[in-house]
This record gives C-alpha cells, sequence and structure tokens, in this order.
C-alpha cells in the first residue's frame, strides 16, 4: 500500500492491542487482516509494524510500571553489590525477577537463525488457521491445570527456560504468545496472577529486541508523511493493549480460558474453510 488510510491504522492498531494480550494471537489476526482488508500478497509497511508493537510496548509498562521501576532500582542495587562483592540473602525478589526473564528470554535466540522462515508462514493461510487451533487446544488445558504456588521468590530456572521455549515457539504466526507462555507458566505451578505478570514482564526484551533487529530497515522504507496516520493506530494499540491486561488478569485468576479457546478453534476453522474455497 502506498498510503496507510487513519482507518485501516485504527483497524489494525485495534487488532495488535485487543490480539497482543488477549490469548488469541496478534500475528495470526493481523496476517488474516491483511487479507480481509484485500492486502493479499502486500505487507505492512514495516515501520508501521515497529510502532504497533512499542504501542502495546507503552501498555506493559503502564500496567505493570510498579514491577518495572523495581526492577530498575534492584539493577543498580545489584551491579553496587557486586563492586562490594556483596550479596544480600535472600536475594530481592525485584532482583531474582531480573534473573528469570533474562533466561526465559534466552530460547530466543534460538529462532534469529530461522527468523525470515517463521515471518514466513504468516503468508500460508493453512499453517495460521491450524497454529489457532494448536492455540484453542493450550488455553483449555491451561483451565484443567492444578493451581500453582510458584513466585518470583521460589520459580526455578528450568520453569522459566520451559516458559521461554513456549515464548520461542509462539513467534509463529497464530500460535499466542500470551496464551501460550501463561500456560507454560501454569504447567510448571506458576500461581496463576505470576504467570500472567511474568508472562507480560517476559514480552518487554522479546518486544524491544524484534524492534532493534527490524528498526534499520524500517526506517530505510519509511514514509514519513504517513507517519501521523500510523500514530492515531499505535495509541489505539496502547489503549487497548492497556485494558486487555486489566481484563486478562481478571480471567487468569479465575481460571477462565474457555471462552478464549473456543474463540480461537472458530476462528482457525473458518480461516481453513476460507482457504480452502478460495484455494
Amino acid at each position: 500500500m502506498s498510503f496507510l488510510s487513519l482507518l485501516s491504522s485504527i483497524i489494525l492498531g485495534l487488532i495488535q492491542g485487543v490480539a497482543e494480550f488477549l490469548p488469541i494471537s496478534s500475528s495470526g489476526h493481523l496476517a488474516i487482516a491483511e487479507h480481509l482488508l484485500g492486502m493479499t500478497g502486500l505487507e505492512i509497511p514495516e515501520f508501521f509494524d515497529v510502532l504497533l508493537h512499542l504501542g502495546t510496548l507503552i501498555a506493559v509498562f503502564a500496567a505493570y510500571w510498579d514491577d518495572i521501576r523495581n526492577m530498575v532500582v534492584e539493577f543498580f542495587c545489584g551491579v553496587r553489590d557486586l563492586a562490594h562483592r556483596t550479596t544480600p540473602t535472600p536475594v530481592p525478589p525485584a532482583r531474582r525477577l531480573i534473573l528469570l526473564i533474562i533466561v526465559g528470554t534466552l530460547p530466543l535466540l534460538v529462532v534469529l537463525p530461522i527468523k525470515d522462515l517463521v515471518e514466513g508462514l504468516a503468508d500460508n493461510m493453512y499453517f495460521v488457521g491450524g497454529a489457532l487451533i494448536v492455540t484453542g487446544f493450550l488455553l483449555f488445558a491451561s483451565d484443567r491445570v492444578k493451581k500453582g504456588r510458584k513466585t518470583e521468590k521460589n520459580a526455578t530456572l528450568v520453569d522459566v527456560l520451559l516458559v521461554g521455549a513456549a515464548q520461542a515457539i509462539a513467534t509463529c504466526p497464530g500460535i499466542s504468545r500470551s496464551g501460550t507462555t501463561i500456560t507454560a507458566g501454569c504447567f510448571v505451578g506458576f500461581d496463576r496472577k505470576f504467570a500472567v505478570r511474568f508472562s507480560f514482564l517476559l514480552s518487554i526484551p522479546a518486544i524491544l529486541g524484534a524492534n532493534v533487529l527490524s528498526i534499520k530497515d524500517a526506517l530505510a522504507t519509511v514514509v514519513w508523511s504517513e507517519v501521523p496516520v500510523y500514530l492515531v493506530g499505535v495509541a489505539v494499540a496502547a489503549a487497548v493493549g492497556y485494558a486487555c491486561i486489566r481484563l486478562l488478569k481478571m480471567i487468569a485468576d479465575k481460571g477462565k480460558f474457555g471462552f478464549f479457546a473456543y474463540y480461537c478453534w472458530i476462528v482457525g476453522a473458518i480461516t481453513l474453510i476460507l482457504t480452502i474455497i478460495q484455494g
């Protein structure tokens, strides 16, 4: 598209804000939206895609500002303690949370060599539809897992590596990042509230890393006259994303992901049926 209309910007911002945090796969829905908006064979401008993800990152910072602030403070306290060769006992929860997030992010490094291949799957509606159905089964299973009690105080490195591996798998379009990581957290025994909190905090380095990798190419192709239109979509993504985080906190605590499972099954099945008809 040589010009992204204001309506398209708002719609894509809405989809990004809703699907990034609700467990229904933002990448899968954006891929489907491109086809529904008559954008088949074309791409959302790369710079706009980067800005959309930054919009959802703003939502995470707004929703978890206390955690993020505490981690920043503990990071500098940790540097000071290393310089003085001292370690507090027990380790402050916020400082331990920093370590857990770093370890949980490591599995994403495995995806880097095949990044282009994974992103290319968004053009395959058979894969996207099937992946949404798989996401539905994961969410359905998460409701039936016994409630755990682990938090940043006693979660193990193996626990967060498994959650991180789930995040790496969720780079595939149609597999929900939030749904997969929250489900993985429930399976390794995380407290449900912590599973949600850790999932969203874990998204910060993932989103930042993805944007850093793509920002150079994105800036090379940006049409600056369209940026004001992009920013409307960013604002929508940030506002809607924040509301969805608040909603998911309440839903996860009650263990009621079933609705999203049925939704993913229905959207996945419709995507497959329409793809077969069009194909």
